[in-house]
């Protein structure tokens, strides 16, 4: 099936020419078969139990994604134009969404396209979403309760949900063929490549060519990170939520979901940049023991452990 799943045609720029040619906010639509078959092959091999299948737009939706499309700052539209080949819904992703990359061949660069799970956005307004979302790596336990913020109340709305996750997955789409980190289907490399090539990667992760893994330069302080896990079984109690956090505050990662893996490190930081210091909209979240206050946990940007990170997203966005 991994065979299958890579001599798929949605991972060819190929199948995506008529979608490229449209106008940047006229790529969308539902999913078309040979994307939900690939998704069917990611999820079987990603061991999710979700079965993606096609599904119905509804007007409503579609026009608060128009509005979310619209908002996104001029220069991420910008760096998606020649990129993306488009945002496409489906239902029974079992996460929010997910960022499928084509290669280009030898003389043209590399896209990529967006997959929405409807059954996840029709439900969220954005602090409901970002909530469910960022409960996800801890097990349920009535004593503890996790809260996030990411709009204010006048903006707290389904748009904003769905803004605030297509600027997680542009990230996904802007790093295509450029040097923030290494190729997702391409086999680990060597440390000294990461340290000459990937300077985004290098300064949070190191790569085991050998055992095909990642692992992080802060997992000595940084102890629980390899059981954070999102959109799948928790491997965490919520007895170890200020934990996480309070080793999270001692690395160069903007968010805990941005600890798994250097792809979506890459990821958070950009949504996290952008949404916060480029948009200046709120992100925090709260944790509650026995509905009492326990811990309270705000972005890096301004802070000393993530300048590295904020010197890169400068420099991509032109925000100094």
């Amino acid at each position: 099936m991994s065979e299958a799943r890579a001599k798929s045609e949605v991972r060819s720029r190929t199948y995506w020419r008529d979608w490229l040619a449209r106008p940047l906010h006229d790529r969308v639509g539902a999913a078309p078969e040979a994307l939900l078959v690939y998704m069917n092959f990611e999820n079987i091999l990603d061991n999710f139990r979700d079965r993606p299948r096609a599904t119905f737009v509804p007007p409503d939706l579609r026009v608060d994604f128009d509005h979310a499309f619209a908002s996104l700052p001029t220069k991420v539209k910008e760096l998606l134009r020649p990129k993306l080949a488009g945002v496409f819904f489906l239902e029974g992703l079992g996460s929010t969404a997910f960022t499928v990359q084509a290669k280009g061949g030898v003389f043209q660069n590399d896209v990529a396209a967006i997959v929405l799970d409807m059954s996840i956005l029709r439900n969220y307004k954005a602090n409901q979403w970002a909530t469910w979302k960022e409960n996800t790596p801890f097990r349920a336990d009535a004593r503890y309760r996790l809260e996030a913020t990411i709009e204010h109340p006048a903006g707290d709305n389904r748009a904003n949900a769905i803004r605030y996750i297509l600027l997680h997955e542009a990230a996904h789409v802007i790093a295509v063929g450029e040097n923030f980190h290494p190729d997702y289907f391409a086999p680990l490399p060597k440390e000294k490549e990461i340290q000459i090539k990937y300077p985004f990667t290098w300064e949070s992760w190191r790569a085991d060519p050998y055992a095909g893994k990642w692992s992080s330069v802060f997992d000595s302080q940084f102890n629980l990170r390899r059981d954070v896990v999102y959109y799948a079984t928790p491997k965490l109690g919520f007895d170890r939520a200020d934990s996480a956090y309070e080793q999270l505050s001692r690395t160069s990662f903007p968010t805990l979901y941005a600890a798994i893996n250097p792809f979506d490190d890459f990821a958070e930081s950009f949504v996290s940049y952008v949404h916060s210091v480029v948009d200046k909209r709120p992100w925090q979240i709260r944790l509650y023991r026995d509905n009492e206050l326990t811990k309270t946990v705000d972005l890096c940007w301004g802070q000393m452990r993530c300048e590295q990170k904020r010197k890169v997203m400068e420099q991509l966005l032109g925000s100094r």
